[in-house]
């Protein structure tokens, strides 16, 4: 990590000179007429990342990085094209093939986590965890790799959130046939889905017999991915109106992960 923050330009979340060329090719081109664009897109990137990194406001980015009005116009405009999540995927793909495996996942570890949302348009309450917010629906593979999140409200059951991601991984990652959950998951609406889709879904339950913490065969996984999240401040709580904002702001987090694992081996 020191060797790669001697890479950087100010903070450790900028992008480094190998990071920043295996997603340039990504952004949208200049268009044909009209005034030309002075923007700099690694620029933009690289706020973003400080901001979700240090969990800062948006007028309480540094200077240097430009005006926040244009950097948060910007944010929003490659988030409606879905960047963020395109290189999260791409990324995510080659970290697969560079580890030896197939560039699109077979199996998914499912698990929701609940946090506190105090400005979210639609909250609700998680009695579980005593908790007024969202809920983060995940899916992972099983090395960790997030392959889909879907955000409701704190108060919808794990197997009901489940259930609206299903969908979105056969389409996404059609190879996907195998999932892991625990024992909130068994319940016959999400089996009965699951089936239907041509999902295996395998409850893996905890030993009665064994006392305090277990770590359970692929089910360790999924709690370490939201340790990963919580690395990034900005999601410690969900701080954004819109569910849309707050997904690309995890995969600008977990896709930041990736991009550093791939430049730098």
């Amino acid at each position: 990590m020191t060797a790669i923050s001697k890479k950087t330009k100010r903070y450790p979340s900028d992008l480094t000179d190998e990071e920043w060329e295996r997603i340039a090719p990504l952004m949208p081109a200049p268009g044909r007429t009209g005034r030309p664009r002075e923007v700099e897109f690694r620029e933009v990137v690289n706020a973003v990342r400080y901001l979700v990194r240090s969990g800062c406001g948006w007028r309480m980015l540094p200077v240097h990085f430009g005006p926040w009005r244009t950097i948060y116009g910007w944010f929003r405009e490659l988030a409606r094209r879905f960047l963020f999540q395109t290189i999260h995927d791409v990324e995510l793909m080659l970290d697969r093939e560079r580890s030896g495996r197939e560039a699109s996942p077979t199996a998914a570890v499912v698990d929701s986590q609940s946090v506190k949302a105090p400005h979210a348009e639609t909250r609700g309450y998680d009695a579980g965890k005593k908790i007024v917010g969202r809920k983060r629906h995940i899916a992972v593979d099983t090395d960790g790799r997030l392959l889909m999140v879907h955000l409701t409200p704190a108060d919808i059951s794990d197997s009901a959130g489940a259930q609206m991601i299903l969908d979105a991984i056969r389409k996404r990652w059609p190879w996907v046939k195998h999932l892991f959950a625990d024992g909130a998951y068994d319940r016959l609406k999400l089996m009965d889905k699951a089936a239907y889709l041509d999902f295996v879904l395998e409850i893996i339950r905890r030993s009665q017999e064994q006392a305090g913490l277990q770590v359970l065969p692929r089910r360790w996984v999924v709690e370490r991915t939201f340790g990963w999240m919580m690395r990034w401040r900005r999601l410690v709580r969900d701080y954004e109106r819109r569910t849309d904002v707050s997904i690309a702001m995890i995969h600008v987090a977990m896709g930041g992960i990736l991009i550093r694992r791939n430049a730098h081996p």
